[in-house]
């Protein structure tokens, strides 16, 4: 089985559907950034979109969503923001999204503090669902700080330093980011695989893969 992750759609939902094997995953998820400081309407336009490529979609507020989009995507059920989903057995699935401060004011922008708060809970839920031994795909809109996946075309580091604790400490097997377009890529901050998929409109995507009793993921593009 696998999964779609996409991020950074920001109104533009045309690639979702020219994504491979889009329509057989278990689910497309969008870790952020559904518009551009839009509401309710332009985000449900992009789940529309989204829904036309897979019947089950999970998205979460990023930065430039306005604070009423998370109420609407909870109204649908399909919020992942401060949540867990169990995917599969011992797979749990937590959500992240908003962002740390940034210089342009953006509608959801939380503290570091709060983001770590939002980070510890929500992983002490998936945990939960995952069950002893399990295992927990994280899909955080902030890239972490100084992983390489944050970084702006003048090579300024500009990611969350919460993000970047959380996963040195608690080690989730994946954690999906975006938020930072140009940082596109992959990287392993020990044994968490960390991946931004980049700009959803460019066609990047992360499908993560459960076979086997493996799980892994891999950078793609349509």
């Amino acid at each position: 089985m696998h999964w779609i992750v996409v991020g950074d759609v920001h109104q533009n939902a045309e690639a979702l559907a020219r994504i491979p094997g889009v329509g057989q995953a278990q689910a497309l998820i969008i870790s952020g950034d559904m518009t551009n400081r839009g509401g309710a309407r332009q985000a449900q336009s992009v789940l529309e979109a989204a829904l036309r490529a897979n019947p089950h979609v999970l998205a979460q507020v990023g930065n430039m969503d306005e604070a009423g989009v998370d109420a609407h995507l909870s109204g649908l059920g399909v919020n992942i923001h401060r949540r867990a989903v169990l995917l599969a057995p011992g797979l749990a699935l937590m959500g992240v999204g908003w962002s740390t401060p940034t210089p342009f004011g953006t509608p959801s922008e939380a503290s570091e503090t709060d983001m770590a708060a939002w980070l510890a809970e929500t992983h002490a839920k998936a945990l939960a669902l995952a069950g002893p031994g399990g295992r927990v795909l994280a899909v955080i809109h902030t890239a972490p700080h100084g992983s390489g996946l944050d970084c702006l075309p003048n090579g300024a580091s500009v990611g969350s330093t919460a993000v970047r604790a959380f996963l040195d400490a608690a080690q989730p097997e994946i954690c999906v980011c975006g938020h930072i377009h140009e940082g596109r890529g992959e990287t392993r901050l020990g044994r968490c695989h960390v991946l931004n998929p980049g700009l959803s409109a460019e066609g990047g995507f992360v499908r993560v893969l459960l076979e086997n009793g493996q799980l892994s993921a891999r950078l793609e593009q349509a």
